[in-house]
């Protein structure tokens, strides 16, 4: 049952958030934020995780809270779909091209926190979405889920296109890492007897 639902609701957002890591990729995303929720589906499908996410937040301020709140809500909901971790293949990487985009993504489920961003936007805004939010979701990923995530843009010119390959590349480089390891029967990949 590698399942998991997060409630958050602060005085800034209500979120709630159901995967299901053995999924088909099927995700009804809303958020407010049309970018936002467009790179959620992207997340989604190339994962083949099954996301229903729903967001309500203070868009009247800004897009940040909501950003940042789904992000810690949907690391919260990965982290509790592994459990133990037992059988999965823990780690993941993927180079994903998109037009002049070329972006790495390298990922540990580690437990252990840490995101090292390597992604610089040379536009401050992809229509009305700030591009400095990207990170946002990504560090929020990363610390709530227990993840070691290491990002790098090798070359690209176009915002968007930055921006989706990023979530592409995360989406595929969390398929490969979570997905059962069959040489492993049940095992933790790690020599520490924890993760």
């Amino acid at each position: 049952m590698r399942r998991a639902t997060i409630t958050r609701k602060t005085n800034e957002t209500d979120i709630a958030v159901t995967l299901d890591l053995d999924g088909t990729g099927a995700a009804t995303i809303r958020t407010g934020i049309g970018f936002f929720d467009h790179m959620l589906d992207q997340l989604s499908r190339h994962a083949l995780i099954d996301m229903q996410i729903s967001a309500a937040g203070d868009l009247h301020i800004d897009d940040h809270h909501t950003v940042e709140d789904c992000g810690i809500a949907l690391g919260k909901a990965l982290a509790q779909a592994l459990g133990d971790k037992a059988g999965i293949r823990r780690y993941g990487s993927f180079h994903l091209a998109m037009d002049d985009a070329l972006v790495r993504v390298a990922l540990d489920l580690s437990g252990r926190p840490y995101l090292c961003w390597n992604l610089p936007f040379a536009a401050p805004k992809i229509g009305s979405f700030d591009t400095e939010l990207v990170r946002e979701f990504f560090q929020a990923v990363s610390v709530h889920a227990g993840i070691t995530l290491h990002v790098d843009l090798i070359r690209g010119e176009n915002a968007h296109h930055i921006a989706e390959a990023v979530f592409k590349a995360l989406a595929r480089a969390l398929r490969e890492a979570v997905e059962p390891d069959p040489r492993m029967e049940g095992r933790l990949p790690s020599t520490k007897g924890a993760l």
